[in-house]
């Protein structure tokens, strides 16, 4: 049998940032004999990459127990038997061992003892989809949702981390491959600026401008939390955990279960398995209708309103269409011209707006604040349409698109009526309070 051994890597990405003005700030420590040390706030070893990212069919914990004519013959019957029963798992069609040869991508060892003439293992089989596909039929063709954003946070002892650093809630997600599954999972590394962007906190921010800011950051729709509670009954013993599976930037709740390990070392199997079980989650909620896209989440990027809100919308722009036709006719009575005003239509149509332009506006954001103050500032100012953030930066400068029915100056003139200090520069804005 033709099979690849595949061993889930553990590689480190230590991160560092060292700007001038840093650089600056430690020479100065040095000079001044100060024993200090200043850490970046993305150093260390918190990455661990996703081990298992392809799209192929994964079926994990298959137990064999055979025998052979030597070590390497009873490995091969091993290998060979976990791949009949990897396939019985996806019920396919029955194959010859020859057919199942040319099926398969990868045999993962998870745990093994090799005897001179036995084999004793528990397995995973990797299935490539392309070929695999056709005999499994509609399962393996099944579509898959958006684009979720995955945010898997660990409390243990008080504490939740998320990227902070390496935990093995963490690993666990990375581990697992989503090729079966009906999510389309967006997983970090944990790596760099991921620490940043995406940590407990974010898991249970409310504004949508933040939201909107990092799932575009990373191409994703709306987003996932996989919450997990560690407890140790005492050192060495048995270990509970309760997991959360929560939906959308409002933290939803989907599902909580409970599983049990014998151990510490028995930890990473219930994490395993608590992985699995949380997708399956996922998988039910998609399949019921709950992980429907957030509309707060694609207002003002380009994308389509919600039905009910553009509904709103219009009455209101008819409402101010009849107010205007009744506010003409009154005017016209009132100057006595009664001609005119039996001329006057009965209804009045709203005049063309100006055309729509995208000017890039540069905002100050010195906290998180000042960010929401300024983006909901020039949503609600009269003329724009639609605003997009196409750069965030706490303590420095922000930059969004604005989509607006007006000139440059326009543009200006109402952002000064509602408070900013405006600079004009070649089709961009500096705005700031």
């Amino acid at each position: 049998m033709s099979a690849t051994l595949s061993l889930p890597g553990r590689g480190a990405f230590p991160f560092s940032l060292l700007s001038g003005g840093l650089g600056g700030a430690l020479l100065a420590l040095a000079l001044l004999g100060g024993g200090y040390a200043l850490v970046a706030q993305v150093a260390g070893e918190r990455g661990i990459a996703p081990t298992a990212a392809s799209s192929d069919i994964e079926v994990r914990g298959i137990s064999v127990d055979v025998q052979g004519k030597s070590a390497e013959d009873a490995r091969a019957n091993g290998w060979r038997e976990a791949v009949r029963q990897g396939w019985a798992k996806l019920k396919g069609p029955k194959l010859s061992d020859g057919q199942l040869d040319g099926l398969i991508s990868a045999v993962v060892i998870e745990r093994e003892r090799l005897g001179p003439r036995r084999y004793i293992a528990t397995l995973g089989v990797i299935f490539d989809r392309q070929r695999a596909g056709s005999y499994l039929g509609g399962k393996s063709q099944i579509s898959r949702s958006a684009p979720l954003l995955l945010i898997p946070v660990m409390e243990s002892g008080g504490a939740f981390v998320t990227f902070e650093q390496r935990n093995p809630w963490q690993r666990a997600w990375a581990e697992f491959n989503p090729g079966t599954s009906r999510i389309d999972y967006v997983r970090l590394s944990g790596a760099g600026g991921d620490s940043l962007l995406v940590n407990f906190g974010q898991a249970n921010r409310r504004s949508r401008a933040w939201w909107r800011s990092t799932l575009d950051q990373y191409g994703a729709t709306d987003a996932l939390m996989a919450f997990a509670r560690i407890d140790h009954q005492f050192p060495g013993g048995p270990v509970s955990g309760t997991f959360t599976a929560r939906y959308g930037p409002d933290s939803r709740p989907l599902e909580t279960f409970t599983l049990k390990a014998d151990g510490p070392e028995a930890v990473p199997a219930m994490l395993a398995q608590a992985v699995a079980r949380m997708d399956g989650v996922f998988a039910a909620a998609l399949a019921d209708g709950k992980l429907r896209p957030d509309p707060t989440l694609r207002l003002g990027l380009g994308g389509e309103a919600d039905p009910a809100i553009q509904r709103l919308i219009e009455i209101g722009r008819a409402i101010r269409a009849r107010d205007a036709a009744a506010a003409q006719r009154a005017a016209a009575l009132a100057a006595g011209t009664a001609e005119a005003g039996d001329a006057l239509p009965t209804t009045c149509t709203e005049p063309a707006e100006a055309p729509v332009r995208v000017i890039t506006v540069q905002f100050a954001t010195p906290d998180g604040g000042a960010f929401d103050g300024a983006l909901g500032a020039v949503r609600g100012a009269a003329g724009v349409r639609a605003v997009g953030v196409t750069s965030t930066a706490i303590g420095g400068t922000s930059v969004m698109a604005v989509s607006f029915a007006g000139s440059l100056e326009e543009l200006a003139a109402v952002l000064e009526a509602r408070g900013f200090a405006v600079r004009r520069g070649a089709n961009a804005l500096a705005i700031s309070r």
